[in-house]
């Protein structure tokens, strides 16, 4: 067959990302303008929901018989017109690289599919995703990998198996405001992981890491660089002399990069990461794995579980060495599907892709803001759709703030990518991370139905104030300008709050855009200003259900009143004042027993 090379097309480029398979399951003219915008062409081109391009024009522009858009031992796409095909069309065929060549078409689906086959092979017992809910009280969400296990980890559980590994949704919501900003933050991700419960240790989880990275991955080895904590000889020493890296590329770091826990308190040890040099170009010397995201991205960690850490810091070994590595789905896929970020993965590229389509607006041409908005819709739609399907739905108290803070960005950003709409949009964008969701969460799609009612009700009761608060905002920030005022005061970012629900977050995002900073400070104080005024209006109210215990616990208090925290905290450490039963207050109470309990 003929081969010559072809100039970079939107085609070739949705066929080398390995899109095809995600773009059949996109509205079909979300793909052709994925298709022709690149092309330079009028809708319709090409269909690529169906994967059959037709018209004379086409065959024109991609010419008769076979051409290969790139190739190379990496991949080549070819367009070939077969014999037992009708007149005038074609037919897309992929070739896979080549053996030891890292495939550059892996789709996410089948990373995870080799992760998990692969610790399986091992000996490693697969187990379910646990929920986003995690059981332990310390964390509000599940923010890592191993949190499910946390309680094996510290033996106050039995282990599930020796060897475990999974897939586990997660969400963080630390650095919201590097979403869509960087190449790889982001509130919902996927964490693989193998662990081990007083099993293997360091060796066994270096070697692995290695194999599957290398040997199934097909990384080159001599792109992926190391590091390990400062006084970890013994990891050094494995990587250096059993696995053959170079010791240049083995860098010592401090508890900052590699040294792991999951909290505050609780199981916790030393790491070693695997990094991936995106510019092998460039001399190892004066080179820095934790701090250079343009050359390096971290996609695997290893943590070598040993140690308990309390509430005062103080660290106690653990009855069992255990193994804890998580490696971000989307991170590798970034790397083997060879895009610039994350977001452009097959992971979350067809959401932001949904609503791109319904703002009409071309991703690939859009300036940097809209595809900032539209990165920001692609991964909290991710992470709301989840949250709602394991039970959190928006609220302004705890997890449910986190949904209720998330949608709204969406609703926003959509607003501002042009989306319009008299019926909300997320539940059409949501489709799509429903789509994606089955092989880590099949409960997802289950939960469909209830997930777009949540999304429904919420986008429409934000819609009901957002126009004449955005409308408000644009007049505070505008005359701010025009007195030369760096800042929003806080008085009116508490009207927006109070009166039109900006969630002050969104506030300070809009501000930012112009220039402006907000008076958080004035913010507080406007806040608490409320707050005495509530506490006033409702007096000293007592829930009397049980007599005259609960005012007697509350004269023995001194008529203290609870300070409530929720505005500004979604958690918060308390004094348990008082336990009153049904007899009146005790001193404690049984396991199983009904008591009421007074915080201060």
């Amino acid at each position: 067959m003929a081969s010559t090379a072809m100039p970079m097309t939107a085609l070739h480029t949705a066929a080398r990302r390995g899109w095809l398979p995600m773009m059949q399951r996109m509205r079909g003219g979300a793909a052709r303008k994925m298709c022709n915008s690149r092309l330079g062409r009028p809708a319709p081109i090409c269909d690529l929901s169906s994967k059959r391009l037709s018209s004379a024009r086409q065959l024109a522009g991609f010419g008769a018989g076979a051409r290969a858009f790139r190739s190379g031992p990496l991949r080549a796409i070819h367009v070939c017109a077969n014999a037992d095909q009708s007149p005038g069309t074609t037919t897309i065929t992929k070739h896979v690289s080549s053996a030891g060549k890292m495939p550059k078409n892996i789709q996410g689906p089948e990373i995870r599919k080799q992760f998990l086959d692969f610790y399986t092979s091992k000996g490693h017992t697969p187990k379910a995703s646990g929920s986003l809910v995690p059981e332990d009280p310390t964390v509000l969400l599940t923010i890592a990998g191993m949190l499910p296990f946390k309680q094996v980890f510290l033996g106050q559980a039995a282990r599930p198996a020796p060897r475990v590994t999974t897939t586990q949704k997660c969400v963080r919501t630390n650095d919201i405001e590097n979403v869509g900003v960087t190449q790889r933050h982001h509130t919902f991700f996927e964490m693989l992981g193998n662990f081990s419960f007083g099993d293997y240790f360091k060796r066994e989880a270096i070697e692995w890491a290695w194999e599957l990275s290398t040997k199934v991955y097909k990384l080159d080895p001599n792109r992926i660089w190391v590091s390990v904590f400062r006084d970890d000889d013994e990891a050094f020493a494995i990587w250096r002399d059993v696995i053959g890296v170079k010791e240049e590329h083995i860098q010592r770091c401090d508890e900052k990069d590699n040294f792991w826990a999951s909290g505050a308190t609780g199981p916790c040890g030393p790491c070693s990461e695997l990094y991936y040099d995106f510019k092998p170009e460039l001399p190892a010397a004066g080179a820095d794995v934790a701090e250079d995201d343009d050359r390096f991205i971290e996609f695997y960690n290893l943590v070598f579980m040993e140690s308990n850490r309390n509430a005062e810091g103080e660290l106690t070994p653990l009855a069992n060495k255990n193994i804890d590595t998580g490696m971000g789905l989307e991170r590798m896929a970034q790397i083997l599907q060879q895009v610039p970020n994350n977001y452009e993965t097959d992971l979350i590229y067809p959401i932001l892709a949904r609503a791109a389509e319904l703002a009409d607006v071309d991703y690939a041409t859009a300036p940097p803001k809209t595809q900032q908005y539209l990165k920001v819709i692609g991964d909290h739609t991710r992470a709301v759709v989840y949250l709602i399907s394991d039970g959190v739905n928006p609220s302004n108290v705890g997890r449910g703030y986190v949904v209720r803070r998330l949608l709204r960005r969406v609703v926003r950003c959509g607003r501002l990518i042009g989306i319009k709409s008299e019926k909300a949009f997320t539940p059409i964008v949501a489709q799509v991370a429903v789509e994606l969701s089955g092989g880590c969460d099949p409960q997802v799609a289950a939960n469909a139905q209830r997930i777009y009612g949540e999304l429904e009700r919420e986008e429409m009761r934000f819609v009901q104030t957002l126009e004449r608060g955005e409308e408000i905002l644009e007049e505070m920030m505008a005359a701010a300008l025009a007195k030369k005022q760096p800042f929003l005061s806080g008085k009116d970012a508490f009207t927006l709050y109070d009166t039109y629900g900006f969630p002050v977050e969104i506030t300070e995002e809009a501000c930012a855009e112009k220039g402006l900073q907000v008076d958080m400070e004035g913010f507080k104080a406007s806040m608490q200003t409320q707050r005495l005024q509530s506490q006033a209006a409702q007096g000293s109210a007592i829930d009397l259900t049980l007599g005259n215990v609960l005012a007697e616990v509350a004269d023995r208090l001194g008529g203290q009143s609870t300070e409530f925290l929720g505005y500004t905290s979604l958690s918060s450490g308390a004094k348990v004042a008082a336990i009153v039963s049904e007899e009146g207050p005790v001193e404690w109470a049984e396991a199983g027993s009904t008591v009421q309990i007074v915080l201060d």
